[in-house]
């Protein structure tokens, strides 16, 4: 990002790109207000993923759109006709240990861990409430970002503040 009032692309990471990457990229097209972008990938999403049907039920009674999510390989996100991120956010744990490619451009990182709600063999209502509540914490999070004067954006400094941010 060279000029503070273009729109800052970020890309969340997840390693399947079914849940939790999922609820961060809509949320943030939703609350950024034309200042951010966001995508979602994995790092190994599994044939014929799908985003996690929880996740999208969570999402619509927010009133977030859901239009056009579906799961991504970060391969995508990598090659020269890629949009060129500025910030890129690994969501689980174990996206944050992996090799990731080299992102056109050089964008900053930083780990913003979650839990898995879809994780385990909880009864539906319990999952359920594990999406709603992760959901609740990145939005909070993202409203932090997204309210940043354009000066903690800057190149230079968008490093420390996206890693301070990763604080809960």
């Amino acid at each position: 990002m060279t000029d503070t009032s273009q729109t800052l692309n970020v890309l969340f990471l997840c390693t399947h790109n079914s849940a939790r990457s999922i609820l961060a990229e809509a949320l943030l097209n939703h609350m950024g207000q034309g200042r951010f972008r966001a995508y979602s990938a994995g790092s190994s999403p599994r044939g014929n993923q799908q985003p996690n049907p929880l996740g999208l039920e969570v999402l619509q009674h927010a009133g977030v759109p859901i239009d056009g999510l579906r799961s991504k390989s970060w391969d995508e996100f990598a090659g020269p006709q890629a949009p060129r991120m500025d910030l890129v956010i690994t969501v689980c744990d174990n996206a944050k240990g992996e090799m990731c490619p080299i992102w056109p451009g050089h964008p900053v990182t930083a780990h913003w861990g979650y839990a898995d709600p879809s994780e385990g063999d909880a009864p539906q209502d319990v999952k359920l409430e594990a999406f709603r509540q992760t959901m609740l914490q990145m939005r909070r999070r993202l409203a932090l970002l997204v309210n940043l004067p354009a000066d903690k954006l800057r190149p230079s400094v968008l490093q420390s503040t996206a890693r301070e941010l990763s604080i809960p």
